[in-house]
């Protein structure tokens, strides 16, 4: 068989098509960029970044506290600190997500073929809130049984709470430290990934010819 013959027969395999296809869309140089625009130094680019250094932070806190048992943060004064320092993360997380979705609907973020970028930091907000809910009811205090309780009644109104229990703790521990933290990694590196592959959003232009200008190079693209 020639070289020719094996190369036609490896673009016949998946593995080879996926391959290409990869590298086509998201080439070394855009994967690990080794420069950026010079608008990124703009503040409004940085809460991206801190989101992701506090969601970094809240799976390395909630790790220990998952492997260490639910009685280890009531009674160990170190299990207290991981405790407190996973709920302090967790609120920097929340703070500096909504800090740069605000900022990048302002910056209309979905310009330039970016629907599903901007569609992708949506769904992962909306499934933190999911995996902060789970944590609230899996602490094993008054607190967690009265927030419990309550979320009960209120989803046993819309008939959801046949399947999702808050008052199940082996069942809120388990969406919380396994399925929704799972879920929200899985959205938030689709959402780096598609950032790497259109780029990151410019500012918005200030002038009317240069408004003209991006929307006839959207249509373009759309072309």
């Amino acid at each position: 068989m020639t070289r020719s013959e094996k190369d036609d027969n490896l673009s016949d395999q998946w593995t080879a098509k996926v391959r290409t296809l990869v590298v086509e869309k998201l080439p070394p140089e855009k994967l690990l960029p080794d420069t950026q625009p010079a608008y990124l130094t703009s503040w409004a680019y940085t809460f991206g970044i801190l989101t992701i250094s506090a969601l970094s932070v809240v799976i390395i806190s909630g790790t220990v506290l998952a492997l260490s048992g639910p009685s280890w943060w009531h009674v160990s004064s170190i299990g207290r600190f991981v405790n407190s320092l996973h709920l302090w993360s967790v609120e920097l997380f929340f703070f500096f997500m909504v800090i740069h979705l605000w900022t990048k609907f302002f910056m209309a973020a979905w310009r330039g073929g970016r629907t599903l970028t901007w569609m992708t930091g949506v769904i992962a907000f909306l499934a933190s809130i999911g995996a902060a809910f789970t944590g609230y009811v899996s602490q094993l205090n008054f607190d967690s049984q009265w927030i419990s309780t309550q979320a009960k009644d209120g989803l046993n109104s819309t008939g959801v709470g046949a399947y999702f229990n808050p008052l199940n703790f082996g069942q809120m521990l388990a969406f919380h430290i396994a399925i929704l933290p799972a879920t929200v990694v899985i959205i938030v590196v689709l959402h780096i990934l598609m950032v790497r592959v259109k780029g990151i959003v410019p500012p918005l232009p200030k002038k009317r010819n240069e408004i003209l200008d991006v929307a006839n190079e959207y249509s373009g693209d759309k072309k």
